[in-house]
């Protein structure tokens, strides 16, 4: 109430200043109403309110995403027992846009705006239906102050009829119940997720049906097709029509559009993700040369054409949006980890000696480029072969498990220090140098297995510069990206060190435009190191939170990266040395940019210790909520809230965005039956990367968060809970071919997912009602704020209608 108070106050302010400069320049009228009633029949009417708007201006919608904003428009009508409001009002499709005078996204009309409520009329006798309706109108620059317009319509006395009404000089109908035109609804499938909804009108012989398009309220009621908002659903432009018959009407007095015999109107539309069907409904009038009848409006319902329908009462398996994301960022992740690998001294000075071993010991320079392709491609297959054996070694479910196991994270922590330590300088990881000596030996055979193993031996050679990188992208392949995470890592990895030799042989002029080795290629490493030192702990937070420790918190975390990232900086401005570092006498030019960038990322670093929400690394440091003070600096939000009817509600403490959440299924669905509201099930993982990405970047959008505050129970089940269950529910279970004893909380809860939805990967979104069935899809990982609003959306719709 304080809100819109606030907000009215605001607006008057606004027309107070702007009103008398107003007045001295023009009186504004931008909008003209006008009004007309068609009687369907003896019980029902339609109420015509129409708004005819000047270019440039705008009315505004029912429904505002704020009271902070504008006014909504409003209808409100007198009661009377002479007739009753059918259903609500009827609104045409809105414009949303960004509103320059509100600094907001908004919903209005332009041109024109008809609005439509139907009534039950309860009385045979003449009455009349008044009311009041409220609005306001903008252009670009200014605003009008809101404005009341009365309004009447009149009802004549009736007599009962089922076919009509008739109309005055015209005869009654005599032949029985009259219906001259009959509907085809179809979807045609112009691919692309592109579709034509086509509606059918054939008319009976002597009818016709009017227009879309009428120029006079005071004639026949237009054609009008409405259709249903689902979530997917995206109109594109106007329902069009064929070119209709023009001419004199007798029964009105006045020239209209009209068809006969048959009529084709066709509405393109797409489907963004999720629309099954396409509903809605079409009103019409339709006469002859003496009478005229209303039927209802014609609903209709339409499968899309290759798109299997959505049983809300089934469990459906979510849709797994997360692999093709994550594997694209593998694969550029791993081809900028390869050109990294080329500007290391193990494999940089190899490029030109390499390109000129090829081009002069071939005949031909054709010969001489094949060979070098030959060799690109002979890297390629070696660095995906390593992937590929990465996979097969470990298996898909080790793969997978790596993410939330601790002891796996802990080893990932420690193979990283020790990457980053060799990278300082303090040890080279090498081969033994007998194995590399015969692979170097088999080089020297020619032909195609002399450059594959000529390849072969540059892997070996260059494995002191290259080993870390390799094993921190198989590390994070595996991690993220599941079973493919290593192959599509290794590919990306070897096609960035390999595209240099192929290129450079085929256009060997390029290799004088390549810089001289020399001591730059070691502060390359070095500054891998630091990289590699920070990822490390990235995988030490994973087990910490696995185990909730509560060692490495969130502050803890970006303490350490702000130390690691600061003395990389220092590092670049040459504030000290490293072994085999040369000298530096000034810095270059490209060395002190990255070295401003590196202390701007350290700057940025700083405010996440109070708090703030460092989106840039989303996913890398614990959840806001695992640190010190959950709540943010200086926060007193008190633990304990009690929900309605006196029930202790779980507190906000270790729930993302201090939400109200419970941990338990049990008592969360007893506590969503006593508030009367759905529930929404979060399974997710205190190592899940993606879970968190979730949570900082779309739970903490304020549409997406209020929905979770007002309309949800939030049920978050840990599958990665390391806490043992009681003994009396370590049982054995079943997931098809394996059997398994559930030991930990995490168990428990992962085993629900598998066994109820056919899903292990998190995170993943349910929402149920009380007897815990789907009211909508399952959702998982999308970073697609306005996609999960509808989601939410739909589910809270699904509910409200299974439980009115």
């Amino acid at each position: 109430m304080f809100v819109r108070f606030t907000a009215f106050l605001s607006l008057l302010t606004l027309f107070a200043i702007a009103l008398p400069t107003s007045l001295a320049a023009q009186i504004y009228d931008p909008v003209t109403w006008s009004f007309s009633v068609d009687v369907h029949d003896d019980e029902g009417a339609t109420l015509v309110l129409q708004a005819d708007i000047q270019k440039g201006w705008h009315v505004y919608a029912t429904e505002l995403p704020s009271d902070d904003g504008p006014i909504a428009t409003s209808f409100e009508f007198e009661s009377s027992g002479a007739y009753a409001l059918d259903g609500k009002i009827q609104e045409p499709k809105y414009i949303t846009k960004f509103d320059p005078n509100f600094d907001m996204e908004l919903n209005f009309h332009d041109n024109q705006a008809i609005f439509r409520q139907k009534v039950r009329l309860l009385s045979p006798e003449a009455f009349t239906i008044k009311g009041m309706l409220t609005f306001m109108t903008c252009d670009d620059e200014k605003c009008l102050p809101p404005e009341d317009v009365d309004f009447s319509f009149d009802i004549p006395a009736r007599e009962s009829s089922a076919q009509g009404m008739a109309i005055p000089g015209s005869q009654p109908p005599a032949d029985g119940i009259l219906e001259p035109v009959k509907w085809d609804f179809s979807i045609e499938d112009e691919g692309n997720n592109n579709y034509v909804f086509v509606a059918k009108a054939t008319i009976d012989e002597h009818w016709h049906l009017y227009s879309q398009h009428l120029e006079s309220l005071d004639g026949p009621i237009p054609t009008e097709f409405l259709f249903e908002q689902e979530p997917g659903l995206e109109l594109v432009g106007a329902v069009e029509e064929p070119t209709p018959i023009t001419a004199y009407d007798p029964i009105f007095e006045m020239t209209v559009s009209y068809f006969d015999k048959e009529a084709e109107f066709r509405q393109k539309f797409k489907n963004t993700g999720g629309l099954t069907a396409l509903k809605g409904s079409v009103g019409f009038m339709v006469c002859d040369n003496e009478r005229c009848i209303f039927p209802d409006p014609e609903e209709f319902s339409r499968s899309l054409p290759g798109v299997e329908a959505v049983d809300s009462e089934a469990v459906i398996a979510p849709t797994p949006t997360t692999p093709d994301r994550s594997l694209l960022g593998i694969f550029i992740i791993a081809f900028f980890g390869g050109f990294a690998a080329l500007l290391t001294p193990c494999v940089f000075p190899m490029i030109p000696m390499t390109v000129s071993f090829f081009t002069k010991q071939s005949k031909t320079k054709a010969k001489g480029v094949t060979n070098a392709m030959i060799y690109a491609m002979s890297i390629i297959f070696i660095y995906v072969l390593l992937g590929f054996g990465v996979t097969v070694i470990f298996g898909a479910d080790a793969l997978n498990a790596m993410s939330t196991n601790v002891w796996f994270n802990l080893a990932f922590f420690l193979l990283l220090v020790v990457f980053a330590i060799s990278f300082f300088g303090a040890f080279e990881i090498t081969l033994p140098s007998s194995f590399i000596n015969k692979v170097d030996r088999n080089a020297d055979r020619g032909g195609l297995i002399g450059i594959f193993f000529m390849a072969f031996t540059l892997a070996l050679v260059s494995f002191s510069c290259t080993g870390p990188i390799i094993g921190t992208l198989l590390v994070e392949a595996a991690y993220v990206g599941g079973k493919s995470g290593p192959l599509v890592g290794m590919f990306g990895f070897s096609l960035a060190l390999a595209l240099p030799f192929g290129l450079f042989a085929a256009f060997p002029g390029w290799l004088n435009s390549l810089p001289q080795s020399g001591g730059w290629l070691n502060s390359v490493k070095v500054v891998l190191g630091f990289l590699e030192l920070a990822l490390a702990f990235k995988f030490l937070s994973n087990a910490d939170l696995v185990v909730q420790a509560g060692i490495i918190t969130r502050e803890v975390f970006i303490a350490i990266w702000i130390a690691v990232f600061g003395v990389m900086a220092l590092y670049l401005f040459g504030a000290f040395r490293l072994p085999h570092d040369s000298p530096i006498e000034r810095l270059s030019v490209g060395r002190l940019l990255f070295g401003i960038l590196t202390v701007t990322f350290t700057i940025y670093l700083i405010p996440g210790l109070w708090g703030a929400p460092l989106k840039i690394i989303s996913g890398f440091p614990p959840p806001m909520f695992y640190s010190e003070s959950p709540d943010g600096f200086g926060s007193s939000t008190a633990v304990v809230q009690v929900g309605e009817g006196g029930t202790p509600v779980k507190s906000g403490k270790g729930c993302p965005h201090n939400l109200q959440c419970f941990k338990d299924y049990d008592e969360g669905l007893a506590y969503a039956k006593e508030v009367g509201k759905p529930v929404l099930l979060d399974f997710t993982g205190w190592a899940c990367v993606n879970c968190r990405k979730m949570e900082e970047q779309v739970w903490s959008h304020p549409d997406v968060l209020s929905r979770l505050r007002e309309d949800v129970v939030l049920i978050s089940l840990y599958v990665d809970d390391k806490r043992a269950l009681p003994a009396e529910e370590q049982v054995e279970v079943t997931i098809g071919s394996k059997t398994r004893t559930l030991k930990t909380i995490g168990n428990k809860w992962s085993h629900f997912q598998a066994d109820r939805y056919q899903s292990n990967s998190q995170p993943l979104y349910v929402l149920m009602d009380h007897n815990e069935q789907n009211l909508v899809e399952p959702t998982a990982y999308d970073l697609d704020v306005q996609r999960y609003v509808d989601w939410l959306d739909a589910g809270k719709a699904a509910f409200e209608k299974r439980n009115p």
